[in-house]
């Protein structure tokens, strides 16, 4: 059941390392749908929805706030798109958690696992894709995992919603304890729930027996700490694990204290130091074996192996697509294949949507109203009927569908990730480290989302050089189909013409941002690679509907206005006189009929929509080889959409962003007048 979030509501988080499925067990619960992938860096912020677990006969459901989080390895990080869960988790407790975790990914997760347990909130354990883990010879006792964490853990299908209904059972029996309620019949977990408070009560809301130094300094890190800051035994830790991002979170609790330079935050910062220093080895260390023997005696006793490992088909495939050699053609056959698609099925169906819908409604509107302001209105040259919603509908949509379809394979198989491994030698030579690369990638599914997962690099030089190459010259993954479908209309010679300007300009920008900029020294990178899987069809036709339902709730509003402005400008004499100014550009500069005026306008709203332009203007013979191949290239490169530059201001601040833009639009015009030279000394 759907309805606006309150804070009344019983909270439970989602959380979990990145690509888990925390979205497919949100929409499992909630019965909401948001887009999931194999993929990394598909979540970049919470979501919130309410949801209801129906309880016994007689009684009314129960009601819970369910939140989406951005992925987390740890509550240790250099993350700011990590920093945003931990700081729900820390300074806005939810009242219950849920961590999601792969299966195939136990050992890994348990370093989070260790730091929520020690928030001493409920928690319980969605173990995810285990049939993944059979699959290759591997079982887990959940029952056994969840006596040694003290917690309820629940066995997970999510992609075919198996485990939803134990999950629930679960969420409402850690709601029970949470609230002391004795009067409802006794579950499974009964037992365990139990063992896990009379532990906490034990140990001090701790599961790890630190050294007697470790321990005592966190004891006095912990009365440092302001009255009103909730679980100090972990912020201790983090202060002695000399966590980057700590102090400014502490800092602000301070600041209307007035305290001698001894005490407050300074004293607070100071004493952490010298403990640090008095320590006679590494606290860091100290803590992370701890931990890391814990993590050992829990995998080693709940996962079993098959002795004999059977050949896995998946991690062959994942291999060859990021191996140097085969990778490379691999990449080149999917980006042909979808050329191929997009230009003689897409194309295809567009030109039967037009016969079977426009034509009919462009003959009755004809016979209709005779030539004057209504017919121009209509189905004009800048008709709301003709550039606004037959763009949209007839001559971008199913292109869109066509490319959609592919590009959620793709997705869904796990490709993506794989493809930044086999592109980071490139990217490294522009002074971007491994983690920039998934930016950069997903640039070609949204730019807008691509540009928001920034928030995950450390480094503000990479962050503005990604940001910049995310904006330049990538085309989102709408734009490049129907760029395809544009320059497939002339064959692929030009599709190769293009995408090869676009990789250079790209790769020169890099290299330029990167001798410009001033160096920072380089932090390791380590990504978790998913596993190759099969995609399901309906997973995949499902994805297709959402993306295609919200473009046509986006931009069809946009499509019309867009072709209202130019309609009204047309009027008014503005776009004529536009047209005039920018004639010894347009034309002589660029060498494009001055129609594309329009198309550069078109851009500033939604770049489909210039695409649906430059196709009418091909198909009423008013672009040829060259200029097709130049009008291509500056709409690709011309001004980001409007939320792309939100993104980009959000990111950057707006003077930045801004100046970002100005930069880019100033450079795509430059090139492409460039190019349409070149290309006439060519041909």
């Amino acid at each position: 059941m759907k309805s606006k979030p309150t804070s009344h509501h019983t909270r439970v988080a989602i959380v979990g390392l990145p690509n888990t499925g925390k979205t497919l067990i949100f929409n499992s619960l909630t019965g909401d749908y948001n887009l999931v992938a194999n993929c990394p860096f598909t979540t970049i912020h919470t979501k919130t929805q309410l949801f209801e677990i129906s309880t016994d006969a007689g009684m009314d459901p129960r009601r819970y706030e369910l939140i989406d989080t951005p992925g987390l390895f740890r509550f240790y990080t250099y993350s700011e798109s990590e920093m945003m869960t931990r700081d729900l988790l820390l300074s806005d407790s939810p009242d219950l958690l849920i961590q999601c975790i792969d299966a195939g990914q136990l050992k890994q997760s348990l370093s989070l696992t260790a730091d929520l347990l020690e928030l001493g909130i409920p928690m319980v354990v969605c173990l995810n894709a285990i049939d993944e883990t059979s699959k290759r010879g591997i079982s887990l006792d959940s029952s056994l995992l969840s006596r040694m964490l003290t917690v309820p853990v629940v066995e997970s299908v999510a992609t075919q919603g198996r485990g939803t209904n134990a999950l629930k059972a679960a969420i409402l029996e850690l709601d029970r304890h949470r609230r002391g309620s004795s009067s409802e019949p006794l579950s499974p977990w009964t037992d365990t729930l139990r063992a896990g408070i009379d532990r906490r009560d034990v140990n001090g809301m701790s599961h790890f027996p630190y050294p007697k130094g470790v321990d005592a300094g966190m004891t006095e890190i912990q009365g440092l700490l302001p009255d009103g800051l909730g679980h100090k035994r972990l912020w201790a830790q983090l202060l002695l694990n000399n966590d980057p991002f700590v102090q400014s979170r502490l800092e602000p609790y301070y600041i209307d204290e007035k305290s001698s330079p001894d005490e407050g935050f300074t004293g607070l910062m100071t004493r952490v130091k010298k403990l640090r220093q008095q320590y006679k080895g590494n606290i860091s260390l100290e803590i992370n074996k701890i931990r890391n023997r814990w993590i050992d005696d829990i995998v080693s006793k709940v996962v079993h192996k098959q002795k004999i490992e059977l050949e896995d088909f998946s991690k062959a495939v994942a291999g060859a697509c990021r191996h140097p050699l085969l990778g490379v053609p691999i990449l080149f056959f999917i980006i042909y294949l979808m050329f191929l698609l997009v230009v003689h099925v897409a194309n295809n169906i567009a030109a039967g949507l037009e016969a079977l819908l426009w034509l009919p409604v462009e003959g009755f509107v004809s016979q209709r109203l005779p030539s004057g302001f209504w017919h121009d209105f209509l189905i004009g040259d800048y008709g709301v009927l003709s550039l606004g919603v037959a763009n949209a509908i007839i001559t971008v949509l199913p292109i869109l569908s066509v490319f959609f379809i592919l590009f959620n394979v793709l997705e869904d198989m796990g490709y993506i990730p794989n493809l930044t491994v086999l592109t980071r030698r490139i990217f490294q030579k522009i002074g971007l480290s491994g983690a920039s690369v998934m930016p950069l990638v997903l640039g070609f599914g949204c730019k807008t989302m691509a540009t928001m997962t920034t928030k995950s690099l450390s480094s503000p030089r990479e962050k503005y050089i990604s940001i910049y190459l995310i904006a330049f010259a990538i085309p989102c993954a709408a734009q490049m189909g129907l760029n395809m479908s544009i320059l497939g209309r002339m064959g692929s010679v030009a599709f190769l013409i293009v995408f090869g300007v676009l990789f250079v300009v790209e790769v020169a920008a890099g290299l330029l941002l990167n001798m410009l900029l001033e160096k920072e020294d380089r932090c390791f990178f380590i990504q978790e690679l998913p596993p190759i899987r099969m995609p399901d069809p309906k997973a995949v036709l499902v994805k297709t509907y959402y993306k295609l339902y919200w473009f046509l709730k986006e931009s069809l509003p946009v499509f019309i206005y867009a072709a209202l402005a130019l309609f009204f400008m047309d009027r008014l004499g503005i776009l004529t006189g536009a047209k005039t100014f920018l004639s010894p550009v347009m034309e002589g500069f660029l060498g494009l009929p001055l129609e594309m005026v329009d198309a550069l306008i078109l851009c500033m709203a939604r770049h489909e929509a210039a695409a649906g332009l430059i196709m009418n203007l091909i198909d009423a013979g008013k672009l040829d080889f060259i200029q097709c191949i130049v009008a291509v290239t500056i709409t690709t490169m011309f001004i980001p959409c409007f939320a792309n530059i939100m993104a980009m201001i959000h990111e950057l601040k707006w003077k930045s962003a801004l100046g970002m833009a100005l930069v880019i639009n100033i450079s795509s015009f430059v090139i492409a007048g460039a190019l349409n030279w070149a290309l006439h000394l060519i041909y």
